[in-house]
């Protein structure tokens, strides 16, 4: 699985990474891959200017113009240019990268946008992940427009600053982990981390670090293997050179970033690309030269345990941040590291019964490029494909994830998703429990989920619209008491139904992300 490209592509935006002190001259040496194109997002349920379907993202064209202003070009790479766009509602200012398709000339080149486009989805939500706003095709470009990351790369810091203290590097380093920590927990390998893909989000000293650029990423899971040549030639792991590799190739990538964040040099040098490759293959770290000799212990430890040679040594995304160099001023956290389907599933649990099934409306709405990711994760989990998953396919299912869950956990998980409590979790319930909740910051989602309670149109669910609607999900419990108590809670004008408001109000509530976007009468 995973054979796209049999050989490599030189990436015209690729900086070499610092210069060991005895370089005396300049080198400037492709890495692997075609420079890919920029994060992106969903114009899924937008109207559509036109009726004419988009070749690359295979729905309805939209100009972006409409929507968004242009402004100067951000940055410039092989496939596309970054704008600086601002939204003409709002105000507000985003990044847009620019693809023209005429460049998208390979089916290759054209999944790999799909893809990026799915995989920003999938991981949307995460605070060291730049955010997808919206991906549009017009008949000349595809144009996806992301969170706007004003603080640079980490590449420009690095050089900047020629190495970074033990607690600045063990700060940085642990924002990438969880970003690596999220993707692998959701099914998704990176496969291009580099401090190039890294953006400050402000220009303040303590910014936090965004990961962006997942367009060499994929959907993998558990045991499957990859082949594909891909990645940068300082950052790319022994087994991707050797042809065979897994998602440990990303903990390899961010064990040369540490090694560079402290040192200010590579671990792996050569005179070409060739070079470095030998180097990378023989794997041998020095720890002997400048600034080594100073640095702790533990930081020495944690780089070599990230650049075992043996990706079944290497540490994986949760060691990694459990290592006591790396605990938040030094202090070891008892608290598990949740994966973020786990955190998704405990938020569901706490909803009510029509919350619930208002996510489940909303759900069967999103279109197919926002919840493939989700879909994918179901089926791993299904291990018999019968299209549900059962307690003993959770119980076997999640610690593959790499989740360290109880018993008693799966259990109340389970009771939460299986809304209609047929003792299994189906499809439309997997993707209600797990779809992150800026899903429902959408107006349209909103307003769908509310037209499908108020069955009359009188602009009010009630009581006898929540019922029918529970009866024709089939959730259980004591019907009246518990309609009774949804009402009450929900009416905060105390008229016995509940109206739009109310019913947006209780959708963004214990919502942390949302609040800032209520609007405040």
């Amino acid at each position: 699985m995973g054979n796209r490209h049999g050989t490599s592509k030189t990436k015209s935006s690729d900086h070499p990474p610092p210069q060991p002190p005895s370089s005396d001259h300049h080198r400037h040496h492709a890495p692997l891959t075609g420079e890919r194109r920029g994060s992106s997002g969903s114009g899924a349920s937008r109207p559509a200017t036109t009726q004419q379907i988009g070749r690359i993202l295979g729905r309805p064209m939209e100009n972006v113009r409409t929507t968004y202003e242009f402004g100067r070009e951000l940055g410039r790479g092989q496939f596309g240019v970054t704008y600086l766009v601002t939204h003409k509602e709002t105000r507000k200012q985003f990044a847009c990268k620019s693809i023209p398709t005429r460049r998208l000339v390979h089916r290759d080149d054209i999944e790999d946008v799909r893809r990026e486009v799915q995989i920003m989805h999938h991981l949307t939500g995460h605070r060291n992940i730049v955010e997808l706003k919206g991906a549009y095709e017009d008949r000349h470009s595809v144009n996806l427009v992301m969170e706007l990351c004003e603080g640079g790369e980490l590449f420009d810091r690095i050089i900047a600053k020629g190495h970074y203290s033990e607690r600045a590097a063990a700060d940085l380093c642990r924002q990438m982990v969880m970003v690596v920590h999220n993707c692998h927990s959701m099914g998704v390998m990176h496969r291009d981390l580099k401090p190039e893909n890294f953006l400050f989000l402000s220009k303040d000293e303590n910014s936090p670090l965004k990961a962006t650029d997942f367009g060499l990423s994929v959907f993998f899971k558990p045991g499957d293997g990859f082949k594909d040549l891909v990645g940068s030639a300082y950052y790319v792991a022994p087994e991707v050179l050797r042809r065979k590799y897994g998602p440990e190739v990303d903990i390899w990538s961010a064990g040369v970033i540490l090694y560079i964040l402290l040192s200010g040099v590579p671990p792996f040098w050569g005179e070409s690309e060739r070079g470095i490759f030998d180097a990378i293959l023989q794997g041998h770290l020095d720890f002997s030269s400048e600034p080594w000799p100073l640095i702790s212990s533990g930081a020495k430890d944690l780089v070599k345990k990230m650049l075992a040679y043996d990706p079944k040594e290497r540490l994986t995304a949760s060691e990694v941040l459990n290592h006591p160099w790396m605990r938040e001023g030094g202090e070891a956290s008892d608290k598990p590291l949740d994966i973020a389907v786990l955190s998704r599933m405990k938020q569901f649990r706490a909803m009510n019964k029509l919350k619930k099934i208002a996510l489940k409306v909303i759900a069967e709405n999103l279109s197919e490029e926002e919840i493939v990711g989700l879909k994918e994760m179901f089926r791993s989990l299904d291990s018999d494909n019968s299209g549900t998953i059962t307690l003993e396919e959770m119980r076997a299912g999640l610690p593959k994830l790499g989740s360290k869950i109880t018993e008693a956990e799966i259990r109340q998980l389970m009771e939460a998703a299986d809304v209609d409590g047929d003792g299994s979790i189906d499809y439309l319930e997997f993707i209600s429990a797990t779809m992150h909740m800026n899903r429902i910051e959408r107006e349209d989602h909103l307003y769908t989920a509310f037209q499908y309670f108020d069955k009359d149109n009188s602009g009010y669910i009630t009581m006898e619209e929540l019922e029918q609607a529970m009866k024709k999900y089939n959730v259980g419990g004591d019907e009246k008491k518990s309609i009774k108590e949804i009402i009450a809670e929900v009416d905060t004008d105390h008229d016995g139904r509940i109206n739009y408001e109310e019913f947006v109000a209780m959708m963004k509530k214990g919502n942390p992300d949302m609040v800032t976007n209520r609007r405040r009468k």
